[in-house]
């Protein structure tokens, strides 16, 4: 029988369907999961010295038993054991709570190496366990369950690793391992189970995250090269008429605009199949890119379409496409739920888009219904990428056959997540915003202030500009939300005049919601009431003020999205924060957006506070749950994995080098199991 490490734990001796289903819940299937199951931390048991220790550390104390144990119970399950230890001229009383068993392993006048928890003022050591003198000093600590104790995965790791060590091969390269003094995989898979000192954990620790890294990345690079050698479109655009697009403007592009358009119609032009993610923080100019890559599509004789996370965003997309395009004899159609729900109305206008009538598609998820078929689609953008699920953005790219791929985000993403969530992409990056565009005044108040903001707002709004009010966010509940935005709406009517304010949630329809941006676009009221549906692509340029209640309950990219509203106009704007945060943290928070408009550093520091899970939505972030690394805190090393493991893959001899036939092994079995990207 063929023996390798994809072999299902069900193999090894004691193992059964209990064992594997316990297993298997905390993540281990094969042998090569069991043998990556690294401890969380690890327990220096080396026997101390007292006067080495402080006060509430957990050490390993030796020592003579100096008197009987005395065994104390409380009922079935609940029991005391005391007994006295003479280490030195000291003399250190031990507990050990409801370990009854461990009386007999405790005899007077012996030698006892005991682990726990030492009280210096009660010279006490609430005792953990009796340590054997063929343990090692240095013990691994391991995640288990109800189903299954840690000892059992200890000694499950320990017969999985004496049965097949001589099976475990190398995925990093040797010449890199060398390069960054790596340990091989087979040496530090023992080190990290089974290490003697502290030493030999940090640097199996070092090689575990660099292989982890490494052998993920160079899945994305393999993807991101046989992508680039998948035949594209090959979009042969109207330069001549590109250019006149471009000059007729009404505004000169920035030079981060300029390099943008040559890299994506550089794209187009090429053999390669284009997937490349813009990024561009808050007013910076995204939209243009797209429309300006929509007609260069469009003069090569193909449809473009573009998917928007919310049919507020869809439609003024659509409005302000149309009105661009009109000129130029091109078609703008726009695909929501609401204007698909009249029946004559979608025939014809799914008629018109498989006939080829229309050019340029904007919509929201309704554009990847079965039914929705276009007569050559050359580009998919998809507006920020990250608010579409994985099987989302999947169905997107299959409309039409293998069309270019652009996504565009605002949210902009830090380093550590561009690497991992999006390495297998192209990246272009607009950091630069137009000219005139000045960055928003930021302040934090506290709630008892909130009479003072609103004199400030009934200021600003006789000088002729708007204002949003946001209101508070209750996560998971939009009825909260929306009982939140009602009372906010009930009290700024009180204060500046019911005919002044507008109310704007995710509850009401699409007609409404139109109703009442419109009224807020046409200056017909002053200030717009409203919960996070507006937290992307709103353009209001008069509006100049932002208030956002209990900012302290909104994530800090979510903060600076919102805060975007405002700023689109060259007038003065300012963003101010109605919060009482309770604690540090908070408060630090607050502080950041205050310091900065940069949304990158606010991204980053949103990632290293809450986490990627917490930033882009745990289903939506794409971020794979490293077993040892940690993409934020290992960030150069990440960035390090990046870089060798595209030299690796993109090299031209790449897979007839020897020293890659184990990594190609190892990507081709990742491929098998599961898709690394969407």
């Amino acid at each position: 029988m063929l023996v390798n490490l994809g072999d299902s734990v069900g193999v090894l001796r004691g193992v059964g369907p209990k064992k594997i289903q316990a297993l298997n819940k905390l993540g281990v299937n094969t042998i090569e999961d069991l043998l990556t199951f690294y401890p969380f931390r690890y327990n220096d048991i080396a026997v101390k010295n007292l006067e080495e220790i402080n006060s509430q550390e957990k050490v390993t104390l030796k020592g003579i038993v100096a008197s009987e144990p005395i065994l104390v119970r409380f009922g079935r399950k609940k029991s005391r054991l005391n007994f006295k230890l003479l280490i030195n001229h000291d003399v250190i009383g031990v507990t050990f709570f409801n370990q009854p068993w461990i009386s007999k392993q405790v005899t007077t006048g012996q030698e006892l190496a005991v682990y726990g928890k030492y009280d210096a003022l009660r010279q006490s050591l609430s005792g953990i366990k009796i340590i054997s003198r063929k343990t090692n000093d240095f013990v691994g600590v391991y995640r288990s369950s109800e189903d299954i104790k840690e000892s059992v995965v200890k000694q499950l790791v320990k017969q999985a690793y004496e049965e097949y060590n001589s099976y475990i091969r190398d995925v990093v390269p040797e010449s890199i391992r060398i390069k960054y003094h790596l340990e091989n995989r087979k040496q530090m898979i023992h080190d990290m189970h089974f290490p003697s000192t502290k030493k030999e954990a940090d640097l199996a620790r070092r090689s575990a995250i660099f292989d982890e890294f490494f052998s993920f990345e160079a899945g994305l690079q393999l993807l991101k090269r046989d992508n680039h050698k998948n035949m594209g479109l090959r979009i042969k655009y109207n330069n001549e008429k590109l250019k006149e697009f471009i000059k007729g403007l009404p505004f000169e592009l920035t030079k981060a605009q300029k390099r943008v358009v040559n890299e994506i119609c550089a794209d187009m032009l090429s053999p390669n199949h284009m997937n490349r993610l813009l990024q561009g923080d808050v007013g910076s100019g995204k939209t243009i890119i797209a429309a300006i890559a929509m007609y260069a599509t469009v003069t090569a004789g193909l449809q473009a379409v573009l998917m928007a996370p919310t049919e507020i965003l869809a439609q003024q997309h659509a409005e302000k496409l149309a009105n661009l395009f009109e000129q130029y004899g091109i078609s703008v159609a726009l695909m929501t739920s609401s204007s698909l729900s009249r029946v004559k109305v979608k025939r014809e206008l799914l008629k018109h888009l498989k006939n080829g009538d229309i050019d340029i598609v904007i919509g929201t998820h309704a554009v990847i219904q079965d039914n929705i078929e276009f007569h050559n689609l050359g580009l998919a953008i998809t507006d920020e990428q990250h608010r579409f699920g994985v099987n989302q953005r999947r169905i997107l790219r299959k409309k039409g056959v293998n069309p270019e791929i652009l996504a565009m985000t605002a949210t902009p993403i830090p380093r550590t997540l561009a690497i991992t969530t999006y390495g297998e992409m192209d990246v272009s990056i607009i950091d630069e915003l137009p000219k005139g565009r000045q960055p928003v005044k930021t302040s934090w108040v506290k709630k008892k202030q909130v009479k003072n903001v609103f004199e400030f707002v009934k200021r600003q709004l006789e000088l002729g500009t708007q204002a949003y009010i946001i209101s508070p966010l209750v996560e998971e509940s939009e009825l909260l939300d929306l009982q939140n935005a009602e009372e906010v709406f009930e009290k700024a009517k009180e204060y500046f005049g019911s005919e002044k304010v507008a109310l704007l949630h995710g509850k009401m329809d699409a007609n409404e919601k139109e109703q009442a941006m419109q009224a807020f676009k046409n200056k017909e009221v002053s200030i717009l009431v409203s919960t996070t549906v507006i937290e992307v692509g709103v353009d209001v340029p008069n509006a100049t003020v932002m208030i956002i209640l209990d900012a302290d309950r909104f994530g800090l990219a979510q903060l600076h999205q919102l805060r975007g509203r405002v700023g689109r106009g060259s007038k003065e704007s300012y963003c101010i924060l109605v919060a009482d945060p309770k604690s540090e943290y908070g408060k630090e928070r607050m502080k950041i957006m205050t310091e900065t408009n940069d949304g990158f550093l606010i991204s980053q520091k949103d990632l290293e506070l809450r986490g990627p899970g917490e930033v882009l939505g745990k289903k939506q972030s794409g971020l794979p749950e490293f077993k040892v690394g940690d993409p934020v805190v290992n960030l150069n090393i990440l960035q390090v994995a990046q870089e060798e493991a595209h030299n690796v893959v993109f090299s031209p001899n790449f897979e007839t080098r020897e020293e890659n036939f184990e990594l190609i092994k190892y990507l081709n079995r990742q491929f098998a199991q599961e898709e690394i990207i969407d």
